[in-house]
């Protein structure tokens, strides 16, 4: 029982890391902070990670009564966020040239790091699927937690990583996480579809 406990709780964990996408939003916190040194800039990025925390839990448990007060299905929800997921995958397998500079005066408040950049649409609708499956108990609190963690670890030594990857070596793994999320974007869509078809023909 505990191992299928552990196994729920990595199923959950690992699709929340990549569509956080730790790696893939550093350079642009990177960028975002540049005229922060680098112990204040992980101060800038631990408050801003602690309010995508809190909105991500805020979601995760009034996930099924939103649901239910704004009478959306699990399968709408379910199709919603992988035609979301798909589009930000593609996105990051296939990134399209930016010329702008991300500048800033003063340090970002929840906008946009905490917001979209951690706690973003697709996150989002996936946590509150989850928390619709398993009515937010606590191997799904567990699993936002370990996504949470892993992200904040990899987000702290965030200046040390992008020097020793480099440029290439972030796009490489940004990429490689695209790929898989591509996998799961169409996955949820199945899981919508199939939701859907059960619905129709046992009502």
């Amino acid at each position: 029982m505990q191992n299928e406990t552990i196994h729920a709780i990595i199923e959950i964990a690992f699709p929340l890391i990549l569509i956080m996408d730790p790696l893939g939003n550093l350079p642009a916190c990177l960028a975002m902070l540049k005229e922060f040194s680098p112990a204040r800039q992980r101060k800038i990025l631990f408050r801003e990670l602690l309010f995508a925390l809190g909105i991500i839990i805020l979601f995760m448990y009034l996930g099924a009564g939103l649901m239910k007060m704004l009478n959306i299905h699990q399968s709408t929800l379910r199709l919603a966020g992988g035609v979301i997921l798909f589009i930000i995958s593609m996105k990051m397998v296939f990134p399209q040239p930016d010329n702008q500079k991300i500048t800033l005066e003063k340090d970002p408040f929840i906008v946009p790091i905490a917001v979209p950049l951690f706690a973003g649409p697709s996150l989002l609708a996936a946590v509150m699927v989850y928390g619709s499956k398993g009515n937010a108990d606590m191997t799904v609190l567990t699993g936002v937690m370990l996504a949470w963690i892993v992200c904040f670890g990899i987000m702290m030594v965030g200046p040390t990583l992008a020097r020793f990857l480099g440029k290439r070596g972030l796009r490489a793994c940004e990429r490689l996480m695209g790929l898989i999320l591509i996998l799961l974007s169409v996955q949820m869509l199945e899981d919508g579809i199939e939701f859907y078809v059960r619905s129709v023909f046992t009502n």
